[in-house]
């Protein structure tokens, strides 16, 4: 085993220790399907963890992707890094997280607004880099939902009222994503479903092109609600539901093919990371409107 697959079980393992000793008494409080809502933290903050890991164990390859104008590559490369383990970790137990999300957010904006946009606008004709923009943008998004959500405290403490305008934000770059990503799935089913990268979904996946025309439908339905606000936190927790199934009847079935194998496990853990949120942005709904839950007003569970 590699010494990136080895630290990507590692890091992935103790912060779901963590989650678990540290995990709210918020989820016997939710009903029905709202119970899996509670469960997006922690499936962002252990992908959040893993990749936090690769900035240390593939340094170079990590420091490729920063652009070449700014200096020092390899010093951003381990700040990020840093950064992303100490907010996952601090996810995970509930430690200034509402400050850890919010900065994963801005971060996830800066490498849309650095290195994304710029790629995307090099190569056009690029769905991929369409995909991976967007992408940056939904993980924005999902930091900041759960941010703005009473969720990211202890004490289930909303945020202040001046935050209330931005409650929509995350909102907003989930719903756009998501319905690109729709179209790209009806548009070439055979990647494997989820974020629409370069991955062909392997044959002996049961179902795998009806399950793409599912998860694309999913998409844009749930997308398109998101977007203009109507029924949202249902929408979007049966979104996050679809993706999370098909991490287990898809990505789980390939990493437990090739448990060692770094690519595996990058996209298993980069689509539960999708997964994780979408049901951020589910739970910093109100459940009460199905709207977007006003900064400084503490829904109810």
């Amino acid at each position: 085993m590699s010494a990136t697959a080895l630290w990507i079980y590692v890091s992935g393992s103790l912060t779901l220790i963590i989650g678990i000793i540290t995990f709210p008494d918020g989820m016997p409080q939710e009903h029905g399907v709202d119970k899996v809502l509670p469960l997006g933290r922690m499936f962002f903050a252990i992908p959040m963890a893993v990749f936090a890991t690769e900035h240390f164990t593939n340094t170079a390859g990590v420091a490729s992707l920063v652009p070449r104008w700014i200096p020092a590559h390899t010093f951003w490369v381990y700040l990020v890094g840093l950064g992303f383990l100490c907010a996952a970790l601090g996810m995970a137990a509930l430690v200034q997280a509402r400050l850890a999300a919010a900065l994963v957010g801005m971060t996830m904006l800066i490498f849309v607004l650095v290195m994304d946009i710029p790629a995307t606008i090099a190569q056009p004709d690029s769905r991929f880099s369409w995909a991976l923009a967007l992408r940056q943008l939904a993980f924005g998004g999902g930091a900041f939902a759960f941010a703005l959500s009473p969720w990211s405290t202890r004490l289930r403490q909303p945020p202040p009222e001046r935050f209330a305008p931005w409650a929509s934000v995350p909102r907003f770059f989930v719903g756009i994503a998501a319905l690109v990503y729709g179209v790209e799935h009806l548009l070439h089913p055979a990647n494997t479903p989820g974020v629409p990268l370069r991955q062909l979904t392997p044959e002996w996946i049961p179902g795998r092109i009806l399950l793409s025309y599912f998860v694309g439908l999913m998409l844009i339905v749930a997308g398109g609600c998101l977007l203009v606000n109507w029924r949202a936190r249902l929408a979007a927790t049966y979104l996050g539901l679809t993706i999370l199934l098909t991490v287990v009847w898809v990505y789980l079935p390939m990493l437990v093919r090739a448990p060692t194998e770094v690519l595996a496990l990058n996209y298993f853990f980069d689509t539960l990371l999708f997964a994780g949120t979408v049901l951020l942005v589910a739970n910093a709904i109100d459940p009460r409107s199905g709207h977007d839950s006003p900064a400084g007003k503490p829904r109810l569970a």
